[in-house]
């Protein structure tokens, strides 16, 4: 599948934002991806995550035991990847600003994990995920995947990352954002993430 082919879909999913936004990690972007309203479509949620299982290698494939996501952006994607590759999946959540395993999930010691995120700017939330399942539960990371990877400079995961685009999309420290220097222009910056939200 080419890149014109899936921008072509999240732009009729109405997942590719362009304005103002303050995105999870803080920074501001003149881009923003809505990837929950590609998969409110299923038969475009089933096409992209297809098209992405393409890009991870066989042997990896083959070892996964568990694919686990981070709340809320990676859960849908997790599901889909653990569905067409007939793996478990779970998620992790923020409880008190800290990354965890909640609602019964669990994880044995040297378990093969893929970690699945929807997008990826900074990595902070599968940075998290990593520290918290390597430390914690002592498992062993395969690789991270992601639909889109946003970030200027491919985030160092000490693990394979594999992603469906590469997108490039500006991105600024809020006091060096020319966007919030133009407010009259902008307007200013909405934070269309979950990352905050109680």
């Amino acid at each position: 599948m080419r890149d014109e082919e899936i921008l072509d879909i999240l732009k009729k999913a109405g997942a590719l934002l362009e304005g103002h936004f303050q995105l999870s990690s803080g920074l501001h972007s003149n881009r923003y991806f809505q990837m929950a309203k590609v998969f409110q479509y299923p038969e475009y949620g089933k096409i992209l995550v297809e098209e992405l299982i393409k890009k991870i290698p066989e042997d990896i494939k083959n070892k996964i035991d568990t694919i686990v996501s981070p709340a809320m952006g990676g859960v849908i994607i997790g599901y889909e990847i653990s569905r067409q590759l007939k793996k478990r999946n779970i998620f992790t959540e923020r409880e008190n600003g800290k990354m965890t395993l909640r609602r019964g999930f669990n994880l044995k010691e040297g378990e093969n994990v893929l970690i699945a995120e929807d997008v990826i700017t900074t990595g902070g939330s599968v940075k998290e995920v990593i520290d918290l399942i390597k430390n914690e539960y002592k498992v062993n990371i395969l690789g991270v995947v992601s639909l889109v990877n946003r970030a200027n400079e491919d985030p160092n995961f000490d693990t394979k990352y594999f992603y469906l685009i590469k997108v490039n999309a500006k991105t600024y420290k809020p006091e060096e954002c020319p966007m919030c220097k133009d407010l009259k222009k902008y307007g200013p910056a909405i934070k269309p993430g979950s990352r905050y939200l109680k």
